[in-house]
C-alpha cells in the first residue's frame, strides 16, 4: 500500500501549515485574516509522498492543529522554483512580515532545517498560491 503524504478532509486534501501548535495557529490566522495567501513546500516531498502537484482550481482543507477542517482555499497557481529563484511577490504572499527575500530565505532554510530537511540554493520548491474559498 502506497502511504499518501497530505491526509484527505472532506472529500479533499488537506493543507496543513507549518508544524502543530504555535506555529499552525499563527499561520492559519494569517489565512483567516486573508494575509496569507500562499505557502511553500518542498518537491521532494511530493515524490516521496508519490503526492501529484495540486492545481489551479483544486480546493483544499485548511487543517488546524486538532486534524480538523478550520477552512477551505482554492488553490490559484501553482509554480516550480528552485530555492535560489523564488520571486519576491511569492514571499510577499506568504505573508509572514518578511522585509526582504533575504530574510524569507533565512527564515524558511532554518525552519526546513529545524525538521531535518535542510536546502540548498538547487533544491526544487513548490510554491502554491491560494484564496480562501467558501465552504
Amino acid at each position: 500500500m502506497v502511504r499518501l503524504m497530505w491526509p484527505r478532509v472532506d472529500g479533499m486534501r488537506a493543507l496543513e501549515l507549518g508544524t502543530r501548535g504555535e506555529l499552525r495557529d499563527r499561520l492559519n490566522a494569517l489565512v483567516l485574516a486573508g494575509k496569507k495567501t500562499a505557502t511553500t513546500g518542498l518537491l521532494a516531498e511530493y515524490v516521496e509522498g508519490t503526492e501529484g502537484l495540486e492545481f489551479v482550481g483544486e480546493r483544499l482543507g485548511l487543517l488546524g492543529n486538532d486534524g480538523h477542517r478550520i477552512a477551505t482555499v482554492e488553490v490559484t497557481g501553482v509554480r516550480l522554483a528552485a530555492f535560489a529563484d523564488v520571486a519576491w511577490d511569492h514571499a510577499v504572499s506568504e505573508g509572514e512580515g518578511d522585509a526582504s527575500l533575504e530574510e524569507w530565505k533565512s527564515g524558511h532554510s532554518l525552519f526546513w532545517s529545524s525538521v531535518g530537511t535542510p536546502v540548498g540554493q538547487d533544491t526544487m520548491l513548490v510554491c502554491l498560491r491560494f484564496r480562501l474559498a467558501d465552504s
